[in-house]
């Protein structure tokens, strides 16, 4: 199999025209929003609007780039949104990887209602990206529980038919944007038992009698996301909200669309550990360059230059991964293995790559002032291998894969 990855010249552009928006206008800002725990609607519509000008969309420059329609590439009847979407998600996180999960649009939600929805409910449910005059809007990805994490099998939300409803019963949580969001793509389970086969997937609208929001979560980093707990109490959602339809449910493509949307959404969450570990690799880089005079013959230079090499080397293979779990999503090749690889190497690689920083920067790397993107990044970094997957998941998904016999897991 032939796999090209060589970027277009219109993703070349794409890249260098994000990269200096988030040198100039994310990264200065990155601070602040952190410790204000939020990003203000007015700098989301302006950037939104700035994107559009550019060319695209603030969709095309990140998470939301999953949740909108495919067009073929020049000369190919096949798509390039994960490419394009992983490219630009890498210089989107360098900048500020909060900003990214933060931009308006369907975000995760939008993989499943693409993937498995009616062309009645992509119509509906996308339709209200459109149109901004109205305000800001955001779409979420519910799976996650107080119980059932990396273990989606495991969900114990409940749903049952009441003639036109579905009534669901449960809580979700660490659901980004779910708070604020316009719908929630909510997964649960007709009966526990019967383990992936018994799972639903809805679209939960905000307002919908019996949902409500419990708590935001203070978080360690990524903290202007908003990361929020959902109820579900007796909460009754229309059937024709059952995404896909009766029909769709006949085998496990419930469970199936829950893990679609992981082959879709690993090779991003990648991406954005990429991002955030160059920031720290570049960081450290620069810091030695204007500290330390390599070029004398002292041992622990040459030790330091090995480390910095060791970083970029990680992140690089990391990179190439992920551009190929991309490129094979968006030629319709299986990909769960080399998503899930992508996965568990760029967060071990730019945790790697967040440490080796600040170690190098000594005690200048847990210092207030100047050095504090440094601290930010490292808090930001540890959720990349943990959610969509933790790192030990997604070492079971490729041991699965590569040895199909295998029973042990």
């Amino acid at each position: 199999m032939t796999i090209d990855v060589v970027l277009s010249s219109r993703q070349e552009e794409l890249r260098e025209g994000i990269r200096g928006v988030a040198k100039g206008i994310i990264r200065p800002e990155s601070l602040s929003w952190d410790r204000g725990h939020g990003i203000p609607d007015e700098f989301l519509t302006r950037f939104t609007m700035m994107a559009q000008a550019m060319g695209g969309s603030a969709g095309t420059w990140g998470v939301q780039g999953m949740a909108g329609e495919e067009k073929p590439r020049e000369g190919s009847k096949k798509s390039s949104t994960m490419v394009t979407t992983v490219i630009s998600a890498e210089e989107m996180a360098w900048g500020d990887a909060a900003l990214l999960l933060c931009l308006p649009g369907p975000g995760l939600g939008g993989p499943p209602v693409r993937g498995s929805g009616t062309p009645e409910q992509k119509e509906r449910f996308f339709s209200i990206f459109r149109d901004m005059s109205s305000g800001l809007k955001w779409g979420a990805y519910a799976l996650t529980e107080p119980g059932a994490g990396s273990d989606v099998a495991g969900i114990r939300t409940s749903c049952r038919k009441e003639g036109e409803h579905w009534v669901l019963n449960g809580r979700k949580c660490y659901i980004t944007n779910g708070g604020r969001a316009s719908w929630n793509v909510v997964f649960a389970t007709v009966d526990p038992s019967l383990g992936r086969a018994g799972h639903r997937a809805f679209v939960v609208e905000k307002g919908t009698p019996g949902f409500s929001v419990g708590k935001i979560e203070e978080k360690m980093g990524l903290r202007a996301s908003e990361t929020a707990e959902l109820v579900l109490e007796e909460c009754r959602v229309p059937a024709e909200n059952l995404l896909g339809g009766e029909e769709k449910y006949q085998t496990k493509e419930g469970f199936l669309t829950a893990m679609k949307t992981f082959d879709n959404t690993r090779p991003l969450v990648a991406a954005m550990a990429i991002g955030i570990g160059r920031a720290a690799y570049d960081y450290a880089k620069d810091f030695v360059r204007e500290n330390y005079l390599l070029s004398r013959p002292i041992p622990r230079y040459a030790a330091i230059a090995e480390r910095l090499a060791r970083v970029g080397r990680q992140l690089e293979a990391a990179r190439a991964v992920t551009l190929r779990a991309a490129w094979l999503g968006d030629n319709e090749i299986a990909n769960a293995k080399e998503a899930s690889t992508a996965k568990a190497m760029g967060g071990q690689a730019a945790i790697a790559a967040c440490i080796e920083a600040i170690e190098i920067c000594g005690a200048h790397g847990t210092l207030a002032g100047d050095h504090q993107l440094l601290e930010k990044w490292f808090r930001d970094i540890k959720v990349y291998d943990i959610f969509e997957g933790t790192g030990q998941i997604q070492r079971i998904v490729i041991s699965k894969r590569l040895m199909p016999d295998l029973r042990a897991f």
